[in-house]
């Protein structure tokens, strides 16, 4: 890990492809990218029939050709493991390794991650081409790190084969021992569902108006992550014998079905995330009316990836026009784009930046997918411009290793993701409240973290904090509560939002009085609740001297404790004068439960009125189209400020800053042009 992300410098790299080129290119290719500052590649992640092009028969030599050229370059390799294209000669003979659809329908070669995680057969081929690579190649000087697969649950993140459905089958027996306790936490009782044998329990399949027992959709889920998990684990577990003891082990990407704490834990050093901010101008999905926040959205990717992995790089970062030949087409990035979203993912605390890909390929699925190079291959703007990051990397060294700054986390479990993914009541809520709070922290310069809630989590992850936000915690792990607790009765504030504590751990609404195991928490008693009605027109909230708009729900709140009370109310509807935000001290803090899904307008509110909005506003005064990220080390802070829109725009310092990439000292007015960065030192 050393070698790559705890360095006095932050470093470039790119995705390669021997195997795409002509030899005659590989030196060259080399030399151009050094010239550049990158110092990095990635390659061998689909490159399986290389080293077996048929079962049983290996052959290393066209990457040890390739990887003496980068030996002698002083090149460093990152290897990627290339089980996510599995060669013809394998899907023919095994065809229990594809995955399928719903109805049983297998996905046939042509295409990439068309595998399942359980096949025996493709298990004990994976195992067998990553042991040669790791021992015929891991200690080689150049290799300094291993990628598992690639993009993990990317395309698909549901599996419906035959070897899916027996693991599935050998997952629920392992987890409830009996019939009757997985009969009980699925109530297969509705709609006479009822099992008696254990064969006649299978993965979710086709059924009327394809709706599938909730209960069982949320045990698939997690089983699909369990096999994710699994896969991984056993590629680390190979790895790590044969790899040079200061080489990392990573996997790339963030997809559905998959707890990456779980992952990361097991079988990780950290997680690389691949970053492509121009699907916000995607030619066949643009929305013209959603111009403000269209590349700045990848800063919430960015956020997820933080929470997962503290310490982590970039694998694949635009550098190009993307699409295939099917779709995705998206334009060329305009002049200072590419910059500004590498300095994105550096100010978001990424040390490692790495370019995909080096050449555009002249054929197959990705060759719209443009790298940074064209496909003449001759030098290009991108290529200058890649050039003039690194000048400017050289000049930001200081905050290699520096950590990402934020006093607010909005608090998020796998399970209650994997339940708003099945359940369209929490789902409605949920994806909007996410994106209003990230956009309302964006807007108001409000730095925040995401926290995944996991067993391992302790007080002191949470005590950074002086406000956590848990946007609907419909799922209640009680395991979690006494942390919760412990936090507030030590000073911080905790709000949560609505639909919360409805529901145990197999998804079973509760009979308790809602807010359910929340209550010890909250202090406050839901006797009704609501969707909002369509034709409703708008319902106000008042909380002091704000007023917003509650928005798609409505939990009608009193206080039933002696430390809590009513601090917002409904203005409109027949719940006009209910409750709508309660108040509970506990200790030396407060819990505030919000009886509706957050706009951004409320998440807003809740900000301002706890204390916590723009909190380096002593040095800045920035407008909301910016985007201010603050990195910290050894006392230290650097600014980066980002200007997504093509037009200028001023800030204005309130305080005389050092500004890094110019070197120059800044005061009061300060003119930014389209896709400008600045970082200053505080």
């Amino acid at each position: 890990m050393s070698k790559l992300l705890n360095e006095n410098e932050i470093s470039l790299g790119t995705c390669y492809y021997p195997e795409h080129w002509d030899k005659s290119l590989w030196r060259e290719d080399l030399e151009r990218m050094q010239k550049v500052g990158i110092k990095t590649i990635r390659i061998a992640e689909f490159a399986w029939s290389k080293v077996e092009p048929t079962e049983g028969s290996f052959t290393y030599e066209f990457f040890d050709e390739f990887l003496d050229i980068a030996d002698e370059m002083n090149m460093r390799v990152i290897m990627g493991t290339p089980t996510a294209t599995p060669p013809a000669w394998l899907t023919s003979k095994y065809p229990d390794a594809l995955n399928a659809r719903k109805d049983g329908t297998l996905f046939r070669h042509g295409m990439r991650r068309h595998y399942n995680y359980n096949s025996e057969n493709y298990k004990r081929l994976s195992s067998i081409i990553v042991e040669k690579f790791a021992k015929h190649y891991g200690k080689r000087k150049c290799v300094i790190g291993w990628q598992i697969d690639n993009e993990i649950n990317c395309e698909i993140a549901e599996f419906y084969s035959e070897s899916d459905d027996m693991a599935f089958n050998q997952f629920l027996q392992d987890k409830y021992k009996t019939l009757d306790a997985l009969n009980d936490a699925w109530g297969t009782v509705f709609w006479n569902q009822t099992y008696t044998e254990w064969e006649q329990v299978h993965i979710p399949r086709t059924t009327v108006q394809g709706t599938v027992n909730p209960h069982q959709t949320l045990d698939y889920y997690r089983f699909i992550s369990d096999s994710a998990c699994k896969w991984v684990r056993m590629q680390a577990d190979i790895i790590r014998k044969y790899k040079k003891e200061e080489d990392f082990v990573t996997t790339n990407g963030i997809f559905g079905h998959v707890d990456y704490r779980r992952m990361r834990d097991e079988s990780l050093d950290f997680i690389t995330y691949d970053s492509y901010p121009n699907f916000a101008y995607i030619l066949d999905g643009y929305d013209k009316d959603d111009s403000s926040f269209r590349d700045r959205k990848w800063s919430r990717n960015l956020t997820e990836t933080r929470a997962i992995s503290p310490i982590f790089g970039i694998m694949e970062q635009q550098s190009g026009a993307n699409g295939w030949n099917t779709g995705m087409a998206a334009p060329t990035p305009r002049p200072g784009q590419i910059t500004l979203w590498t300095m994105q993912s550096i100010a978001h605390g990424a040390d490692f930046i790495s370019y995909f890909r080096w050449r555009t390929a002249i054929f197959g699925t990705e060759m719209y997918w443009h790298g940074i190079l064209d496909y003449s291959g001759r030098d290009n703007r991108r290529l200058k411009e890649i050039s003039d990051i690194y000048d400017k990397l050289g000049k930001i060294s200081e905050v290699a290793g520096s950590t990402y700054v934020a006093k607010v986390a909005v608090l998020k479990d796998y399970d209650n993701i994997f339940d708003s993914e099945l359940d369209v009541w929490h789902g409605n809520v949920e994806e909007k409240s996410q994106d209003a709070i990230f956009k309302a922290a964006q807007r108001s310069h409000t730095p925040i973290d995401y926290v995944y809630l996991t067993e391992s989590i302790t007080e002191k992850d949470l005590l950074k904090y002086e406000l956590l936000i848990y946007p609907h915690m419909t799922m209640v792990n009680e395991s979690f509560l006494p942390i919760l607790e412990e936090y507030v009765q030590d000073g911080g504030k905790l709000v949560i939002g609505c639909r919360s504590g409805y529901k145990d751990m197999e998804g079973k609404c509760t009979m308790d009085y809602l807010p359910g195991k929340l209550k010890r928490l909250t202090g406050n008693d839901i006797p009704e609740y609501t969707a909002i009605s369509p034709d409703a027109g708008d319902v106000y909230i008042k909380w002091g001297k704000d007023e917003f708009k509650a928005s798609s729900f409505a939990d009608q709140l009193f206080a039933c404790t002696s430390t809590a009370k009513v601090v917002g109310s409904y203005e409109d509807d027949y719940y006009e004068g209910f409750g709508a935000i309660t108040e509970n001290k506990l200790g030396n803090g407060y819990v505030y439960y919000y009886g509706s899904a957050f706009s951004e307008e409320a998440a807003f509110v809740f900000l301002k009125n706890l204390g916590v909005i723009d909190p380096f506003n002593e040095y800045f005064d920035i407008p909301d189209e910016m985007e201010l990220a603050v990195r910290e080390k050894n006392g230290d802070k650097y600014a980066f400020v980002l200007n997504y829109q093509r037009k200028v725009q001023n800030m204005w310092l309130k305080k005389e800053l050092k500004e890094l990439l110019s070197g120059s000292i800044e005061t009061e007015e300060v003119i930014m042009q389209g896709y400008e960065v600045k970082i200053f030192k505080l």
